[in-house]
């Protein structure tokens, strides 16, 4: 875990409400797709945890929606303004455990955590099949970008103004795609109705209100098939077979 300040490079809008920051920093302590990092802004006591979508040796990118005071605050600020952050956060998921061919099922903004997560798998020479869900068109990230990467595209939306209609499990039910390993982040319960409904092994990254997003204040504790764990230092990903819903 690295505490630095970093400097916003940009801050765009990409989405309905939705924005993705890079900012310059160290970033030698994000290891895994998955990680996070925990943002300071001032007059909050709590920080914000925030998925590193991508990130390179100077520099990260973070997406985030405006649902707060936090947010919003954050939505305004310009380049060259700085933060301060609390880098490489938490266990990410495991690119290994897939043999050939993957499946990422990912809602809302639960497709900026497995996006260098696809990237990694593409580079290894495996199959990578995106399964997408959003409310609607008008929320939908990263599905341009994961098309240009390589990955096998589908798209649901609650409304049907974007692929399907329906689930991400529907779309998956339609695609009938081939894989010897999923990975999964977004909502609970989309996460959730994803592991019941798929045979063979898996990850899901859960998501928690966090306290100091580092292991101290056990306040983001989840129950586990091996008892209770934290979301923020044992997690935020875990197999499927632990995850009790």
């Amino acid at each position: 875990m690295e505490k630095a300040l970093y400097t916003i490079l940009s801050n765009e809008l990409i989405a309905d409400k939705t924005f993705r920051m890079r900012l310059a920093g160290p970033t030698g302590s994000l290891k895994r797709a998955g990680q996070f990092v925990d943002v300071a802004i001032d007059g909050f006591y709590l920080r914000r945890p925030l998925a590193a979508q991508e990130w390179d040796s100077d520099s990260l990118a973070v997406i985030y929606k405006v649902v707060g005071e936090g947010t919003a605050i954050m939505s305004e600020m310009a380049p060259g303004q700085s933060l301060e952050l609390l880098c490489g956060l938490g266990n990410g998921f495991d690119a290994d455990a897939c043999r050939k061919s993957a499946l990422i099922a990912c809602g809302g903004l639960g497709a900026s955590p497995v996006f260098s997560l696809a990237k990694e798998l593409l580079e290894a020479g495996k199959k990578v099949c995106v399964v997408m869900g959003f409310n609607t068109a008008a929320d939908a990230v990263l599905v341009d970008e994961f098309k240009a990467m390589g990955a096998d595209v589908h798209l649901a939306t609650m409304d049907g103004s974007l692929g399907i209609k329906g689930f991400v499990t529907d779309a998956i039910k339609a695609v009938q795609p081939e894989f010897d390993y999923f990975y999964t982040c977004g909502p609970a319960p989309m996460m959730k109705a994803v592991c019941q409904s798929l045979e063979g092994p898996g990850e899901a990254s859960l998501e928690e209100r966090m306290g100091c997003g580092c292991g101290i204040c056990y306040g983001c504790t989840c129950h586990t098939a091996s008892g209770p764990k934290r979301v923020c230092a044992d997690g935020p990903v875990f197999k499927k077979e632990d995850i009790i819903w």
